[in-house]
Formats: structure tokens, sequence, C-alpha cells
């Protein structure tokens, strides 16, 4: 096991130390815990919480989605552009 040292906001090391007190175990294996779960490393199934919202509106597919971002992306410059002519 590699020993690592982390700078933490006061806020953030008191909620810290108190989860360890409240399950009455090391800080450090709180921090584990979390970072093995922050990157999927615990075993669990994750849930991509975007995927399959929803239907598509203009029944467009994820195949055109460049298409799609890329028309996102001009109407947006487009408005900025008229807003700053004005």
């Amino acid at each position: 096991m590699k020993r690592t040292t982390v700078s933490l906001p006061d806020e953030l090391s008191a909620a810290l130390g108190r989860e360890a007190h409240r399950r009455r175990t090391s800080q450090s294996d709180v921090v584990r815990e979390a970072l093995r779960s922050h990157f999927g490393l615990d075993g669990k199934t994750r849930r991509i919480g975007f995927a399959a919202v929803g239907r598509s509106t203009d029944g467009r597919t994820a195949a055109e989605s460049d298409e799609v971002l890329a028309e996102i992306y001009e109407e947006r410059d487009r408005r900025r552009r008229d807003r700053g002519s004005s």
C-alpha cells in the first residue's frame, strides 16, 4: 500500500473525521472507500445517469450527434453575435 498526503479544507476534514467516528473506523478507511466508489473500483455496477433518459424530440439518433452539436453551437454563436450587435 502507498501512503499519500492530501490537503483538505477545514470543513471537509471535519466531515471526514465525523464520518470516521460515526463508522468507528479510520479516516484512511473512509477515504479509501470513497475513492473506490468514485473510480468505480468497488465492484458495484455503475449507472450512467444521462443514458437513455428520454426519446429524441426530433427523431435524430446518436449517430448524428456531431451534426446535432454543431447545429446547437452554431445557433448559440449566432445568438451571441446578434446580442453583441444590438
